[in-house]
């Protein structure tokens, strides 16, 4: 079992509570904009609309926005991904987000050195094309166009990047991040355990599956992906894997299903 770094599960904090004061809100055009480009979004209430508006603003005066390859971050990209990255700590608070500051933008997928060790032990280094990746106490990087226009409805590539965020805060990516009070680590053990074993046999086998296979790669991507589909399609991880969506459901402190 890793060892557990909780964050504070204050949504928002004194701190906070007091920047709010000082910061203006999003504006209504660049806000508007942002929920109609994440269908997700509309589906929430007013009351929590309202909190995840007060969250996004927050966020955008804690990161930092970096564009790469000649891209140049606007105001528009910045609110949409500020509102993505915090519908999944609506509840759980910012503080989640500590210990990195920056988000990197590429127009595109962007290409990074690979290196790995085969079975008999010869070591490979390569490069890789990739539309998100997030190191822990490093920045988020992220395709502009993987995020603009996801390539399924049930794919979100900031929320994704965001899930392997959360999953490092207590060490390497593995599927297990620190859990609030009221998760238990035997159960989330279990029912992950699971459904990451039950999708890799179909994966393998050929079959074809609802959640995006790519989940089958490796725990920690299961738990990115499973958190992805929590959020876009709840539907789906509900019915194929109701364990992991119940543990999600404690985890993130929402009902995605139950929103009007």
């Amino acid at each position: 079992m890793k060892p557990s770094r909780k964050p504070s599960t204050n949504p928002g904090g004194w701190k906070n509570l007091f920047a709010r004061f000082r910061r203006p809100p999003l504006t209504d055009d660049l806000w508007g904009a942002a929920v109609d480009a994440t269908p997700y979004a509309r589906h929430l209430s007013a009351a929590d609309l309202q909190r995840l508006r007060a969250l996004a603003t927050d966020f955008l005066h804690a990161k930092t926005f970096e564009g790469a390859a000649g891209l140049q971050v606007t105001e528009t990209m910045r609110a949409l991904i500020a509102l993505r990255a915090c519908i999944p700590v609506l509840n759980l608070g910012l503080d989640w987000y500590d210990g990195w500051a920056g988000i990197v933008l590429y127009p595109a997928d962007f290409r990074v050195p690979e290196e790995y060790e085969d079975e008999v032990g010869v070591v490979h280094r390569g490069q890789s094309d990739l539309c998100g990746q997030s190191l822990a106490q490093g920045p988020m990087v992220l395709s502009w166009q993987a995020v603009e226009h996801a390539p399924a409805p049930d794919q979100d590539l900031v929320i994704h990047e965001c899930a392997h965020k959360l999953d490092t805060l207590n060490g390497p990516a593995d599927g297990f991040p620190p859990l609030p009070a009221g998760v238990g680590a035997a159960p989330w053990t279990r029912d992950f355990t699971a459904a990451f074993a039950d999708l890799r046999q179909a994966v393998e086998a050929g079959h074809e599956t609802r959640l995006d296979p790519y989940a089958a790669e490796h725990p920690a991507e299961f738990f990115a992906v499973a958190s992805e589909t929590f959020f876009t399609r709840p539907s789906i991880l509900r019915e194929d894997y109701p364990a992991v969506y119940r543990q999600l459901s404690l985890f993130y402190r929402q009902e995605p299903l139950a929103t009007p």
